[in-house]
């Protein structure tokens, strides 16, 4: 903490702008509501009627940015994350509490234990080849 010559004090740092903690951000909470499992490159995508975010009283101000930045494209927790300078951890809460209120949802990768095998596809390319 310092001061500013005049006796009061104040939480931030100049340069960096006030500080909130990031369990402040999620109300101390470590999972949303639904349990959503989101993987870094899940990608959030807004519903159409994400504007209507901004207008919700019960949306934190990173709730809305999430939801205003998947309206303009969708983005993977982990753009999130970065373009929003918060912890992987903080943006999967807030996504989280986004889905439960449909204000957005997620399309999960497919794991890599359900793609093809590389070699199926080769022989069936080689065998269309063939005919």
């Amino acid at each position: 903490m310092s001061t500013d010559g005049q006796g009061s004090s104040h939480w931030f740092d100049d340069e960096a702008g006030p500080v909130v903690r990031p369990y402040a951000m999620t109300r101390g909470r470590t999972t949303s509501a639904g349990q959503h499992r989101l993987d870094l490159i899940a990608v959030v995508v807004a519903e159409p009627h994400a504007d209507d975010a901004e207008e919700d009283p019960s949306l934190s101000p990173e709730h809305v940015d999430i939801a205003v930045l998947c309206r303009d494209a969708p983005q993977s927790v982990a753009e999130l994350a970065a373009e929003l300078n918060l912890p992987i951890g903080v943006v999967r809460v807030l996504v989280g509490d986004l889905v439960d209120a449909q204000f957005v949802h997620v399309n999960r990768p497919v794991p890599p234990a359900e793609l093809p095998d590389e070699s199926i596809l080769r022989d069936v390319i080689n065998g269309l080849r063939a005919l």
